[in-house]
This record gives structure tokens, sequence and C-alpha cells, in this order.
């Protein structure tokens, strides 16, 4: 497993939420400690991928930040507008 993996995950889990799949889009930005990886997904599906009260874009932290851990690496999910 490697970053690209963790790229794979979080389309995965975005696509598998949204009404729009297609315009699911992840932008890898790779610093020297952390990786940043912007989610980007229709207006529409915004409130889907961040659920009540953030809920499910916590859970989907919390599953990358589990995966990140397995790979002895750091990465941070931002939802873009």
């Amino acid at each position: 497993m490697e970053t690209s993996d963790l790229k794979t995950l979080i389309e995965f889990m975005a696509r598998s939420l949204v009404d729009h799949p297609d315009k699911v889009a992840v932008n890898e930005i790779a610093g020297e400690q952390t990786t940043v990886f912007e989610l980007r997904v229709a207006k529409e599906d915004l409130g889907k991928v961040i659920g009540k009260q953030g809920r499910t874009a916590q859970s989907m932290r919390a599953i990358l930040n589990a995966a990140s851990t397995k790979l002895r690496k750091r990465s941070v999910l931002e939802i873009v507008e």
C-alpha cells in the first residue's frame, strides 16, 4: 500500500456516498512530512460527503488516518467546495 492507494481509497469512499460519482476528484499534494488530499465533489453532493455535523467527513478522515498510520505517513483530507 502506498499514497496512491490512499487516493484510491478516498475516491472509493466518496463515490460510494454521492449521486454524481463521475464528478468526484481527488488531488494529492505531497509535502515533506504530510500528504494533503483535496476532495472535490458536485455542489449538490457536498452535504452527503460532509454528513450531519460533519460525522461522515470525520469518519472518512479516521479511515484515512488509520491507513496512513499503517504506511507510517501523515495525511490530511480537505473537502474543497
